[in-house]
C-alpha cells in the first residue's frame, strides 16, 4: 500500500461500471455513509463537483481539514488538496474500466517541510483509512439500493 516515505496508495477491482464508481466517489457529502474513515464531510459550495470545489472533512483521530479540488476528469478521477503550514496533502481518487468492471486507485501524498514526519507518524492510520475507503466504495458502488 505504501510507496516512498510520503506516498500511500491502494488499488482494487470493483465489479461495477466506472460511471457508477465515479458517481459514488464524487458524491463526497455521502462518504460518511459508507466509510468509517470519515465522520462528516460538508461541501462549502453548491452545484457540480468541479475544480475549486471545497469541503471540510472530519475524520477520527485527525483535526478537521479543508480540501479543495485541484483537478477533475469527469467520470475518471479527481484530485484535491489540503494545506497547512509546512505541509500539503494531495489525495487522488481514480477509476478505470476493466473487463469485469472497474479498477479503483486511491492515493495520498504528503509534500512540504513536515511531509516525512507526518507521513511517518500517520502511516498506519493512513493505510487503514485508505483500505476502509476502498472497501466502502466498492460495497456502495455494487449496491443497487443506493441511487444517486
Amino acid at each position: 500500500m505504501a510507496g516512498d516515505d510520503s506516498r500511500f496508495s491502494i488499488t482494487l477491482d470493483v465489479p461495477a461500471p466506472p460511471a457508477r464508481v465515479f458517481e459514488v466517489m464524487a458524491d463526497v457529502e455521502r462518504w460518511h455513509e459508507w466509510t468509517p474513515s470519515v465522520t462528516s464531510l460538508k461541501r462549502l459550495d453548491a452545484g457540480p463537483f468541479l475544480i475549486g470545489s471545497r469541503a471540510v472533512i472530519k475524520q477520527p483521530k485527525f483535526p478537521q481539514a479543508l480540501w479543495t479540488v485541484t483537478s477533475i476528469e469527469k467520470g475518471r478521477s479527481f484530485t484535491w488538496e489540503n494545506r497547512a503550514p509546512g505541509i500539503r496533502v494531495i489525495a487522488r481518487h481514480s477509476v478505470e474500466a476493466t473487463a469485469s468492471g472497474s479498477r479503483v486507485t486511491l492515493s495520498l501524498r504528503y509534500q512540504g517541510l513536515l511531509a516525512r514526519i507526518l507521513a511517518h507518524l500517520t502511516r498506519n492510520i493512513t493505510n487503514r483509512y485508505l483500505k476502509m475507503e476502498a472497501d466502502g466504495l466498492s460495497a456502495r458502488a455494487q449496491n443497487p439500493a443506493f441511487r444517486y
